[in-house]
């Protein structure tokens, strides 16, 4: 099993395991492989978190496909939509059919989960585009653009409700699609980097500090990054080169509650 990077120096940590990928893209083609990923995982860890792109083109079909894997899985699994899952326009319909197979679609909103070892509080939205430093979308100009630049606000304000939400859990985490900081992006041309996420994701990140932020759509980017002293992981199983990153999280001492 890798471990994870960022570790916090406390003297006694409770620790949960979790597997984290995106960009699964599941359709039909996929289905034997999906299944397979998912089983050779489950008794490994605690938790699945998936950072969007769960779909190919978000068809149901293909919706269908991961529904049927995760419905048999005796681990939770938190999930975030992503660009391809709203390209056919089914975008409510393909969350629907994965959440009566049991997964969690945070859109916008934050769940606390009771692990048996520890309590984990999750903040889940696809985020949305609008660049970085250097290269940003203005709230200025045509209705159209302001209006991208209202969608990553929106995205931007619920990770800081979310984040107030779970402010209280000793393991705190940041699920995406889109980037929160250019750091994941090296690999991808600079050019589309505006249309792979927006540094303003970061800012309620940056205040609130959770344990990690993991998101996925850069396909061609980098592993790894910070938002400040806030890691940041680009777990697209594009970069990853596997079907999950799975890494021990660990809580404070005295905070996490165990159920063991």
């Amino acid at each position: 099993m890798t471990g994870f990077p960022f570790t916090r120096d406390v003297e006694h940590q409770d620790m949960v395991t979790i597997a984290a990928a995106g960009d699964v893209h599941a359709s039909e083609a996929t289905r034997a492989h999906v299944a397979e990923a998912f089983a050779a995982i489950e008794r490994q860890v605690d938790l699945v978190l998936l950072a969007g792109d769960l779909t190919t083109h978000g068809e149901l079909d293909q919706a269908q496909v991961l529904a049927d894997t995760c419905g048999g899985l005796t681990v939770p699994v938190v999930a975030v939509l992503g660009n391809h899952d709203l390209h056919s326009g089914h975008g409510d319909e393909v969350a629907a059919i994965l959440k009566r197979a049991g997964v969690q679609i945070l859109q916008r909103s934050a769940t606390i989960l009771e692990l048996d070892d520890g309590e984990v509080g999750i903040v889940g939205t696809k985020g949305f585009v609008g660049g970085f430093a250097g290269s940003q979308l203005p709230d200025f100009g045509e209705p159209l653009l302001r209006g991208v630049y209202a969608e990553t606000s929106e995205e931007a304000e619920a990770i800081r409700r979310g984040l107030q939400e779970i402010a209280h859990c000793p393991i705190r985490i940041v699920l995406l699609h889109y980037a929160p900081t250019s750091d994941t992006l090296h690999g991808e041309p600079e050019g589309i980097w505006t249309y792979l996420g927006s540094e303003r994701l970061a800012t309620p990140i940056a205040e609130y500090r959770p344990d990690v932020v993991l998101h996925g759509h850069a396909h061609s980017g980098s592993f790894e990054g910070a938002i400040g002293v806030v890691p940041v992981c680009n777990v697209a199983l594009q970069v990853t080169g596997r079907d999950f990153y799975v890494f021990d999280l660990e809580g404070h001492a005295g905070q996490v509650e165990s159920r063991a």
